[in-house]
């Protein structure tokens, strides 16, 4: 029955009940002789003076009992202390269930056995490591190698959620590295589809993770080797020589390709150019000496003997000027005209080619004397006729 039973005058330290608390002082003055009474049971005094002696005795162990128990359960309390360092977690638990996640710092909890704690490194980077033969879509074999860094985002998670988060990460990066793999080609797998692998590999597995509740971030995964089966390497060799050949001469060609182009290009453009030049000249020159013998045709409408006698004498004049001439006076002159034109004319500064290499010399004893003679008849032909018409 209860000890504050109405009724019951005492409580169960055998002191009488009433209104206020027990007194602590005499609780554990009660609780002292107590100890006192169950540790002196066994000892009987025959002497007075023994007597007291032995209950003075009694007490001194008992003090130290008492000291020794108070002093136990401080070092019991003073256990429940922790500090939680920088990067990391600590997770409380109360008979096991989990009650609070700390951050860094210092902290208390009840003492084991009721409480607990258990400190996560949430910034430590993990490794894990794969290495196994795997079956492509188009049924080829390739042997890959692959490690993921990783660290903890739930200290909760990992601790109550998955019973080995560690393993549970192996088992998933070996499922997600052959689910990649199973759908994709080997040609593609082995060579510029590796980082596109790694890629993929990386989300099917956080995805895995955060299906089961790991508490697991995946930071990175990479693809360290990936290579057809030691039975093939030395085909599969050629076949890879071969390809950086092609790729070669297509870069080869392309870069010839780069340089001519640009030349051939810039060579059209400036034969256009050229072209263009040469048009707009000769059109420009076709429309002056249109317009000129335009205003040339107006003036010889308006005087047409005057006009053709100046064209007559521009145009000799013109012709003169560039040929060497000799002046003689053609009515003074006999039937036969013979001049020592070479020495004339070399004193005019024009040389004038032997006379038996000029054209017309022949054995018949031709008396033509070349082009300078063939100029001044025909010089003298024109003087003649315009003589006529004067």
């Amino acid at each position: 029955m209860p000890w504050n039973e109405p009724g019951k005058d005492k409580d169960p330290w055998g002191q009488k009940s009433n209104d206020g608390p027990p007194d602590l002082d005499e609780v554990f003055k009660d609780l002292k002789k107590k100890l006192n009474g169950i540790l002196g049971s066994g000892k009987g005094g025959s002497g007075g003076g023994d007597g007291a002696s032995s209950g003075r005795g009694s007490d001194d162990f008992s003090g130290l009992i008492t000291l020794g128990i108070a002093a136990a359960i401080v070092a019991w309390l003073l256990s429940g202390i922790y500090i939680v360092d920088e990067g990391k977690r600590g997770v409380e638990t109360r008979f096991g269930a989990k009650t609070v996640v700390t951050m860094p710092g210092p902290h208390w909890h009840m003492p084991w056995p009721i409480e607990d704690v258990a400190i996560i490194d949430v910034e430590e980077v993990r490794t894990a490591s794969h290495s196994s033969q795997m079956l492509t879509q188009d049924e080829n074999i390739v042997s890959l190698s692959l490690n993921v860094q990783y660290n903890v985002k739930s200290a909760e998670d990992y601790l109550f959620q998955v019973r080995n988060p560690d393993l549970t990460l192996k088992q998933a990066l070996e499922a997600a590295i052959r689910l990649v793999v199973g759908r994709s080609k080997m040609d593609y797998v082995l060579t510029e589809g590796r980082s596109e692998v790694a890629a993929q590999t990386k989300s099917i597995l956080q995805d895995i993770l955060d299906s089961y509740r790991t508490g697991l971030n995946v930071l990175q995964v990479n693809l360290n080797k990936a290579q057809p089966p030691e039975e093939v390497q030395e085909a599969f060799n050629d076949a890879i020589k071969a390809r950086e050949d092609k790729e070669r001469i297509i870069n080869e060609a392309n870069a010839y390709r780069n340089d001519i182009v640009p030349k051939a290009r810039g060579e059209a453009a400036s034969m256009l150019e050229q072209a263009e030049a040469y048009r707009t000249r000769v059109v420009k020159s076709a429309q002056g000496e249109t317009q000129r013998f335009t205003k040339l045709l107006t003036v010889y409408q308006g005087a047409p003997e005057v006009t053709r006698e100046r064209l007559y004498i521009d145009t000799l004049e013109e012709i003169l000027s560039s040929n060497p001439k000799v002046v003689i006076d053609a009515d003074s002159s006999g039937n036969l005209l013979y001049l020592p034109l070479d020495q004339i004319l070399k004193g005019s500064g024009v040389n004038l080619p032997p006379l038996n290499s000029r054209p017309g010399n022949n054995s018949a004893g031709n008396t033509s004397r070349g082009p300078a003679i063939d100029a001044f008849r025909r010089n003298t032909s024109r003087s003649r006729v315009r003589e006529t018409r004067q």
